[in-house]
Order: C-alpha cells, then structure tokens, then sequence
C-alpha cells in the first residue's frame, strides 16, 4: 500500500518520503520514494523529520496499527495529517465513542465492556454471559487475545492481557459462536462510497482475521446479505467521515446450516478500522482496482468523481486467500487457530468456482489436499453432526477413513463406513504410528482442548512434522471435500492474472 502511494503520488507531481525502518520490504527500495528516512515509527523521530523537510502532508493509513497510534501525538505537535481525520480515527478506535455511532445509525454490535482489573472483568463477564472475547486495547495482530468459556479461564487469562494493556482497559465482547465473519474494504472520499470487495471468511468468527481463508466474492452469503452489508459499510464510512481506505468486520449469525436462536441472519459489526487493511493487496488483485493508489489520490484532495470511480468491480472468477503458517519451524507446537495471529504470510488461489480456487489457494499454501488415500477424522461433540456429511461425502468419492473411538462412534450412527484407531494413551498402533508410515493423506481435526500436551496438539504437532495436511475448523473441512470433488472431476489450469482480467 505505501509503495503504491508513492508512486501515485509520484505520477500526480508530488515529491514522496517514506519512513520506515524495515529493510526487508520494496518500501525501502533505493527507487520507490524520492526521499528514505530509515527511522523507527516513534513520535519523535516523525517530528524530527517533519522539521528537517516540511512536508505538505503525513500519511498515516497504510502503516497499519503502528502509525494509526501516533496520529493523535502527532497532530498535537502540529504535523499536518492529512486523509481521514485523527478525531474519525479516535472515534473507530475509541470503545465508547465507538458504540454511540453504532447506535446513532441503528446497526448491531456484539453487546461489549471494558474493565480495568480482574474483578472489574469478572463482573462485566457474567454480565453478558461466557463465552467472552477479551482483549488488550491498541495492540496488534490480537496479541493476548482469547475466548473464554467459563470463569476459572477468565480469572487465568485477564491478569496477561492486563500486562499486555499496560494501563490501557482491556476489552471483553460476547463472543458470537457459530457466526460467519465477512470483511469488507472500501474507498470513501467524504461524499461517497464505493466497495472495494466483500470477503467471506471460511473458518467461522474467532479465528484472526489475518490467519482465516476467505473468498472473494462471498460463496455462500444471499445478495440481500451482501446489499445489507454494503449499506452498513456505507453508512459507517460517511458518518466517519473517511477520506481513503476503511475497512470493516462483520460477524452473521443464523446462516442456513449453522444453527442458532434466530432463523434470519442478523449482521454484528464487530470493528472498523479507518485505514488500509492486510486484505487490500488480494483485493485489489483480485478485482483488478488500485484501491492504495487511488485512496492516496482521494488524500491529496481528488473526489471519486473526478478519478472516474463509479461502481464497484464484481469479479466473475473467484479468488481465495489462504495464510501460510511457520508451524514447520516449530516442532511439537499446537497449531490450533484463535484470535491471536500466527500467520507469517499469504498466498491466492483464482479459478472459475469456489472449489478449484480453494484447492489452488491449498497447494499454493503447501497444504494440498489429496485426491485420493486414507482421512484421520476426530472432531469434538459440537461438530459430530455436521462432520457425518462431510466424512459421508469422502466415502463416496473413494477415501478411505480412519477415526478414535468416539467419532467413529457417530459416525457409524449416521450411516459413514470408518475404521476404529486406538487413541495415543491406549497404545499401538495409533495415528502417530500410521502418519509415520506415510499411511495417512489428509488429517481432519477439531480442537475440544488447546495446547501441545493434549492428545489432540500432539496429533495436530506430528501431522505438520510429517508433512499431512491438517484442518481443525468444521467450515474448512467442509470447503476441503467440495475442493477435492472438484480436482477429481476436473483438471487443474494455470492463467496469468492479467489474461483473468482481460476476460
């Protein structure tokens, strides 16, 4: 995003500075910005270069979290901020300021509190009723953050995420179980919207959005959904008063398939962030719109209007983000996913359906599913039901199954053939042994319990030490079985990104 900026910015007759201090990155290339200030990202290293070459403007929205939480001290010393406006940025930020917007312009929010010590969180806990989300303020990639079931958790966990806050309150949300989260970015420039791109997410809501799969355009969401969406994402982009990128999360219950109270999906905003997001690169791939470039250009003073931005761009073909994950770096740890992000990077997948392009997201990842071979299945009592189709769907095309006692179990119950492995306390031969012997293809298995000691993070430890591809969430494994229907019915092909866009 910063180098897009730059060279926009470049083309628009501006001289560019960038400041960063990361030499790792095409930012810091010698030709990306006429001028490289190779400083750390504090207060007073920006106003020393805003005193040494005067700059017209300091743009703080393609940075991330780190310059976003410089801008209030930033302006208070005189530097001239320009784009969305540091009071905008406080107002998403801030928990309070926050909730009476969402309010002012009637949408939903999970019902939240903030506390400032144990007791305070206990009580704001048992308010809302577990599970809870909680969470430091003004960190970054939901670092110290977890869900918590039960109040014997919470009182372990909120003393960490306090030291973590360091004095700021730590937040605490009513977590929303089986709810599918959507991640919108789009561009605003104070009189008008235009999305850049609606993402479903594949895993459900409680996984960080930087280490979930998701896929544009939604594969699953009804065109009311998406329009009610949009709208939602309109409204808080011009209450804001956002002049740039903005992007926001969204969390729906009571999807067909995933049982909750309601029967009609309900839309949760869960946060806004006025800023370039981590998604804007695979949108702006995928959609073919420079979403940095012209979020610079609308920062400088152009509208929408006179950059010819008119309608949203809805691809035809669908593109898949998958994280990548260093779990090979570290043998023996649990590689479960939650809210505090894992990922060290991302690959995409395109294809004509859903499916291929969720296969060539997987391959791409160096998770490719198999077309053929032998599924470990275990899955906690929750997903038993839902996985009965899943494992029913595998015997159909072929694959043969292997299950511990209680999936097997429920399994048998619905009508699904599986053969009955020892769990690893009960001797030999287990599933370490089988992955071992290169016997196993495809390991399915979500968590009842966290952490390396348990059977289950051992088994999920060894299934990356042997290289077998592991799902642990009931959606991915799902998405999983339509990708490896689609690879067996047909061929996989290779198009460069502009041929997509030339079609």
């Amino acid at each position: 995003c910063c180098c897009h900026a730059a060279f926009a910015l470049k083309e628009a007759g501006y001289e560019t500075i960038m400041v960063n201090s990361n030499p790792e990155t095409v930012s810091t290339d010698y030709d990306t910005s006429d001028m490289l200030f190779f400083e750390p990202l504090t207060t007073e290293d920006v106003l020393n270069i805003c005193d040494r070459v005067k700059p017209q403007g300091l743009i703080v929205q393609f940075g991330g979290q780190t310059p976003l939480n410089l801008a209030k001290a930033l302006e208070a010393a005189g530097a001239p901020i320009i784009g969305t406006s540091v009071d905008s940025i406080d107002m998403a930020e801030d928990r309070k300021r926050f909730g009476e917007m969402v309010d002012r312009l009637g949408l939903k929010q999970p019902d939240n509190r903030t506390a400032r010590d144990l007791q305070g969180a206990v009580f704001a806990a048992r308010a809302m009723g577990y599970p809870v989300l909680v969470r430091p303020s003004y960190v970054l990639g939901g670092r110290a953050m977890e869900i918590v079931y039960d109040e014997d958790r919470m009182k372990a966990f909120v003393n960490q995420a306090l030291d973590v806050a360091a004095g700021k309150p730590i937040l605490i949300d009513h977590f929303l179980e089986s709810a599918v989260e959507v991640d919108v970015d789009c561009l605003c420039d104070g009189r008008r919207t235009i999305i850049g791109g609606v993402m479903q997410h594949i895993e459900e809501a409680g996984v960080h959005s930087g280490d979930s799969a998701c896929v544009i355009p939604p594969y699953s969401l009804s065109k009311e959904l998406i329009a009610e969406i949009k709208r939602q994402t309109s409204a808080m982009a011009l209450e804001l008063n956002v002049k740039g990128l903005m992007n926001v999360q969204f969390a729906v219950t009571g999807i067909k398939g995933r049982p909750t109270d309601g029967t009609q999906p309900v839309v949760y905003v869960l946060e806004v962030n006025p800023r370039a997001s981590r998604t804007v690169p695979f949108v702006a791939k995928a959609t073919n719109v420079a979403l940095a470039k012209i979020a610079s250009l609308i920062m400088v003073g152009k509208t929408l209007d006179e950059l010819g931005i008119f309608q949203e761009v809805v691809p035809t073909h669908f593109s898949v983000k998958e994280s990548v994950f260093p779990f090979n770096k570290f043998p023996g740890v649990d590689i479960i996913l939650g809210p505090e992000m894992r990922s060290t990077g991302e690959v995409m997948g395109i294809a004509d359906t859903f499916p291929m392009a969720f296969a060539k997201s997987q391959i791409a990842a160096n998770s490719a599913l198999p077309k053929e071979g032998t599924v470990f299945i275990s899955v906690n009592d929750r997903d038993k039901p839902d996985m009965v189709v899943v494992a029913r769907a595998l015997v159909e095309m072929g694959y043969h199954l292997l299950s511990t006692r209680g999936t097997a179990k429920a399994l048998r119950a619905g009508g699904v053939e599986v053969q009955e492995i020892s769990k690893l306390q009960e001797g030999r031969p287990n599933l370490i042994d089988y992955m071992k012997n290169g016997e196993v293809d495809l390991v399915i298995n979500t968590p009842s319990g966290k952490g390396a000691r348990t059977d289950e993070g051992k088994i999920r430890a060894a299934a990356v030490m042997n290289r077998v591809t592991c799902i642990t969430t009931l959606a991915a494994a799902e998405a999983a079985v339509e990708a490896c229907k689609a690879m067996r019915e047909g061929e996989l092909t290779v198009k460069p990104l502009q041929d997509w866009f030339a079609s």
